[in-house]
């Protein structure tokens, strides 16, 4: 069975914000082969989306999985989509970004 990959806008814009920042920083032609990356890394939870690490710890039903071991993709599985939560860069502190207020 092949799962229908949707990024919500908050990860797309994070992509945006991402491809911008490379974009400034190296040249537009990295930014798209990095960002274009990350989009089929993405893409490629269509067809095995629970190898990802669970964690139900942060938010239920929270899965995450990397590219390169330097962006951590963010996303939820239902019954027939996945869903992209969020793609977080290096260092950044994506638990947080999970967590319910207090």
């Amino acid at each position: 069975m092949k799962y229908i990959v949707i990024f919500t806008p908050e990860a797309e814009e994070q992509l945006a914000a991402f491809y911008r920042y490379i974009a400034a920083e190296a040249s537009p032609n990295i930014a798209e082969r990095y960002t274009g990356a990350i989009i089929s890394s993405c893409e490629g939870l269509s067809t095995f989306p629970h190898r990802g690490v669970c964690r139900d710890d942060i938010r239920q039903g929270l899965r995450v999985t990397s590219y390169k071991g330097r962006t951590v993709i963010a996303y939820d599985v239902s019954a027939e989509r996945v869903s992209i939560i969020g793609v977080f860069y290096g260092g950044q502190d994506c638990e947080n970004l999970f967590q319910p207020d207090l």
